[in-house]
Parts: structure tokens; sequence; C-alpha cells
């Protein structure tokens, strides 16, 4: 069986997709921050030239942006075997955190700027450098957060993100000139400090989703539906549990199951089975399955599947229970096993176990039960 986890074609497109549209960002940032800069040195503006350094971080987000991806595209290694995707994810964090020291820094410069307040020098062509700028700027944003989600990179959701967020700040010192040209208002400095703000805000929500990323979210529940459908369409199985899926970069997982078989399946349909089972996912789902565990399903006898259905309905019936599988009734050693997954908004998921093993006991106090407590890592 030869499966890799991701296509070499689909790598070298959406690559060439990222850093042809990064490249964009930066040929539209450094035309952008050379006309601000310009402005707003000669009229004195500092949320101008705080736009213009804003921009230059930008261009310099895109370039991070397509090393993380030349990185990011390497073949597995020795000491990487999993691959270098998640080097996405640390470009990604870069580029949170360099917004995040362009709004604090920005943030310092407006302050000062409060305390020893200048006149601002607005001028008709001046003001039509920045509508323009707004403009372009709100098209590329929208332009770039589309491309990033349809190829799945964080670097440039945040990058559209980002733009899409200056075209406002722009807007903004558009009305804060017409209230000075109107009424001889100064709202440069406030304005600076509201900018900064937002660009601090940004980059801390940018910055905390990266970590969340690199520490291991749950998969989407789409995904781990589609999943489950596909495996239950074999008619062999008859449930599957317990997925868990490994983030190694975008659009690169790795993971395992349980399915639910009958205890009739002899060891060699069970491996052509899962064989099967892990080539048919990766190729409808793009999941490489590095593990397939069994579930033995009773099937010769009629107690079995009578008291499975009494303990799963009193089972479920216990605070907080969300799902019961991989039951097994061992009658010759008066044993059954089960696992119970509990959900994490239980208080103290320990007691809500302890309630379900009394609740089993209770039930058939003549046997011995073997109860797991189970995590629900994809569904809800």
């Amino acid at each position: 069986m030869n499966i890799k986890k991701r296509l070499p074609e689909a790598d070298s497109s959406r690559e060439a997709v990222i850093v042809r549209t990064s490249v964009l960002g930066i040929v539209a940032n450094l035309f952008l921050a050379s006309f601000k800069a310009a402005v707003g040195i000669l009229s004195r503006s500092i949320a101008v030239t705080l736009d213009a350094v804003n921009n230059l971080s930008d261009a310099a987000s895109s370039i991070i942006t397509i090393v993380g991806t030349k990185l990011a595209g390497k073949e597995p290694d020795r000491k990487h075997p999993f691959g270098h995707g998640r080097v996405e994810y640390l470009t990604s964090m870069l580029i949170s955190t360099l917004v995040l020291y362009a709004g604090l820094t920005s943030l310092v410069e407006s302050l000062k700027k409060i305390l020893r307040p200048d006149t601002p020098d607005y001028s008709a062509p001046g003001l039509l450098i920045i509508a323009v700028a707004v403009l372009v700027k709100f098209l590329l944003g929208r332009y770039v957060k589309a491309v990033g989600q349809r190829v799945d990179s964080d670097s440039l959701v945040n990058s559209g993100e980002d733009a899409s967020m200056d075209s406002l700040i722009s807007a903004s010192t558009l009305v804060a000139a017409a209230v000075y040209l109107l009424f001889h208002v100064s709202l440069e400095a406030w304005l600076g400090a509201v900018i900064s703000l937002v660009i601090v805000k940004s980059g801390v929500e940018m910055l905390r989703e990266g970590i969340s990323r690199i520490l291991g979210e749950r998969a989407s529940p789409e995904l781990a539906r589609a999943i489950r459908e596909t495996v239950c369409e074999f008619p062999e199985v008859s449930g599957m549990y317990d997925l868990v899926l490994h983030d190694y970069g975008p659009d690169t997982f790795q993971g395992s199951m349980h399915i639910e078989v009958p205890d009739t399946c002899s060891a060699g349909q069970l491996d052509e089975l899962i064989r099967t089972i892990t080539v048919t996912v990766y190729q409808k789902h793009h999941v490489y399955l590095t593990a397939v565990g069994v579930y033995s399903l009773n099937t010769r006898d009629p107690d079995a599947v009578e008291m499975r259905e009494t303990l799963k309905n009193a089972v479920l019936a216990c605070p907080y229970m969300l799902q019961m599988h991989g039951f097994y009734l061992n009658k010759p050693e008066r044993v059954i096993r089960f696992d119970a997954v509990i959900s994490f908004d239980a208080p103290d998921r320990k007691a809500a176990y302890h309630t379900v093993y009394q609740t089993a006991e209770a039930l058939y106090p003549d046997y011995t039960f073997q109860i797991a407590m189970d995590t629900d890592f994809s569904y809800s």
C-alpha cells in the first residue's frame, strides 16, 4: 500500500498560489508605504506616518509567509518524519508578533503626540492618496484572506485580515482630516492611539490562534462526521469510534480510530478491511490512518444483544454521558467491558465515571466490569 500524506502536485500548486499572493501583497504594501510616508512627513500627520509603517510591516509579513511556505514544503527527513508543515503555524505566529510589536510601538508614539501635539497640514493630493490607499487595502485584504481560506493558510488569512483592518483605519484618517478642515479640531494623536489599540488587539488574537493550533485543536466536527460516514459505509463495520486526528500542517492529518466489527471476522478479513478503509479515507478526506483498532461485537449470543441495549439506555441516562461503545460480553468469565465517553462539560469527570460504574454494577451485580473512561476528541 503506497500512500503519501499529500500529493506532490497539490503541494506545488498550493505553494505557488501562496507565493504569488504574497508577492502581490509585498508590491502593493511597498507602493502604499512610500506614498503614505511622503504624505505623513509633509503634513506632519502621525496617523498617516504610522499607517506607512504598518504597510512596511505588512510587506515583511508577506516575505515571512513566502519563506515559511517554502520551508514547510520540504520533504520529511530522518529527524522530522512527519514533515515540516507546522512551520506555517510558526510563521503565522511570527507575523502576529510583528503586528503586536507595530501596535505597541505606534501606541507609544501616539501617546507622545498627545502630550506634545503638532498641528497637521493636510493637502488635497495627500488626502486623495489616502483615499486610494483605502480602496487598495480593502480589495487586497479581501482577496488575500479569500485565497488564504481556500488554500488553508493561516499566514495569508492573518495578512488579509490585517489589510482589511488597515483600510478601515485609513478611512478613519480621512474622517479626522475632514473634522480638522471643517472645525479646526485635531484628532490625529487620539486617532493614532485608537489605531494602535486596534492593531494590538488584532495581534493578540492572531497570536492566540497560532498558539492554539500548535498546542493541538480538536478536528472539525464536519471532517469527523464525514470520515465516520465513509467508514460506516463498509458492510462489516457497525460503528466507528475514538477518532483522533493529529495536525502536522495545513491539510496534513494523521489519525487513528476504532471500528466495531462482528466477532466472526477472521484475522485475514480484518487485515483486508483495515487496509481498504485506510486507502479509502485517504483518497476521500486526505487523512492518513496510522492505526485502526478493533472492537469485537457479540453476534452469536442473544443475551449479549439484550444486555447491551439495557446497559446503553441506563448509562446514557447518566449525567454528562455522551456515548457508550465497544461493548463486549464474556459470559464464561462473567466480564462486561465497554467505553464511556464523558463530556468535558462535567465539573468532575471522574465523579461522572463513578456514577456510570455504579449504574452498571446495579444492573448486573454478578458481573465484573471493565469500563474505560473515554474522551470526545472529534464530534462536539
